[in-house]
């Protein structure tokens, strides 16, 4: 199959121009680090252009059923090699003696892990907890939806994992490292494990994880978030065979042509490694993201010092790792910051008021006094936010 993919590239005006739309002041500029938006990873895509581009003729991909057979039915052989080939590369994760189900982005696995999870035939839904702070966006999305679209009795969120006893029955999540505050998690209950940032830009790669069920979205390893599609690795064959099913039932099957996007540009990444001679030649892309998160959280924490309204955590701890066989600290994609004023306890409120927008504590699972700030922006975008955070006194 030929896979070569012409698209036409949509006009976006510089953030300089609109910056300077608005003259001389800048603080009318809206910055917008609430959501995740992965557009650091831009430039390096424009400059690899040429290994990631993608053509898919028309008669191509029509059936819903690509060659190839497995227990996710729809997806791309081409993919699963490209898979086990990047975990293989990083460490991360095991891939031997587990089977690959592929889902339009983790909020879909998300709900087919728990669908698959939950006994079918309880008097009452189970429980889904995590312990605060949790990601807001999966955590509450996902059971508002149960609640009031999907009408599921299989399960409901049930809020923070430590006010569980331990004799409850129910479902942990976990997300190491965690999302928002970076750090990594534990769980001893029956779980599943939000990977996103176990990968060598944002964390050390201590140990490649066994867990039964390993959660790792495209947005979060390359930056393709418009790309809509994640994997899970699943140990039990009936798991993933209810995950399959569930994917199957909601959307029958993940698009084919995301699907050979993504091995397309999981293959360059991983040739960059194997195939670059070495350590010369164009910066690769795990080692690009990393330096560009070093300088940025160099800058952050430099900024917020001057400040003196927030804090953030201490520095992240570091440990050996196997991936660059050097001693890495952790990197967290999002910053959790703490207002420090007493005339202002609501950290999203403050900094909104300088037209900084961030996601409140509050939907963490904590209190108003924390935000949390993407990491993961435009270069113009941090760096106005970095200008701003430094007026703010």
């Amino acid at each position: 199959m030929e896979v070569s993919v012409v698209m036409k590239e949509k006009h976006v005006k510089p953030w300089a121009d609109q910056i300077g739309s608005f003259g001389a002041d800048t603080d009318s500029v809206i910055i917008d680090v609430e959501h995740g938006n992965p557009l650091m990873y831009e430039p390096f895509w424009r400059a690899t252009e040429e290994k990631t581009r993608v053509v898919i003729n028309g008669w191509q991909n029509m059936s819903y059923k690509p060659q190839g057979s497995n227990i996710c039915w729809y997806m791309e052989p081409r993919l699963s090699q490209e898979i086990v080939r990047l975990h293989r590369l990083v460490g991360n994760a095991r891939t031997d003696g587990r089977h690959i189900v592929v889902g339009t982005g983790s909020m879909q696995l998300y709900q087919a892990a728990l669908y698959a999870l939950s006994p079918p035939e309880a008097a009452q839904p189970i429980g889904v907890v995590s312990t605060a702070p949790y990601y807001s966006v999966s955590m509450l999305a996902i059971f508002e939806a149960s609640a009031e679209f999907l009408r599921s009795r299989l399960y409901q969120w049930a809020g923070d994992a430590h006010s569980f006893k331990n004799d409850a029955t129910y479902i942990e999540v976990v997300c190491s490292p965690n999302n928002p505050d970076g750090f990594f998690k534990e769980a001893v209950r029956r779980t599943i494990h939000d990977l996103a940032y176990y990968l060598p830009q944002y964390a050390p790669i201590t140990a490649a994880a066994t867990h039964d069920i390993m959660l790792f979205p495209f947005s979060k390893v390359t930056g393709h978030a418009g790309s809509r599609i994640g994997w899970a690795l699943v140990k039990d064959r009936e798991v993933a065979k209810k995950m399959t099913r569930f994917v199957d039932l909601n959307a029958l099957g993940v698009s084919q042509d995301s699907q050979l996007r993504a091995a397309q540009i999981l293959g360059a990444v991983s040739d960059g490694y194997e195939l670059g001679g070495g350590h010369a030649g164009p910066e690769r892309f795990f080692d690009h993201g990393r330096r560009i998160l070093e300088e940025r959280w160099e800058r952050l924490r430099e900024a917020v010092r001057s400040c003196g309204s927030f804090s953030l955590p201490d520095q992240f701890p570091s440990a050996g790792c196997s991936f660059t066989g050097k001693r890495m600290q952790l990197l967290p994609a999002f910053a959790w910051m703490k207002c420090e004023r007493e005339d202002a306890e609501n950290c999203a409120e403050l900094l909104r008021s300088h037209n900084i927008l961030t996601r409140t504590g509050k939907e963490f699972g904590s209190g108003p006094e924390y935000a949390r700030l993407s990491m993961l922006d435009k270069d113009e975008n941090f760096n106005l936010l970095i200008r701003r955070l430094c007026s703010i006194s």
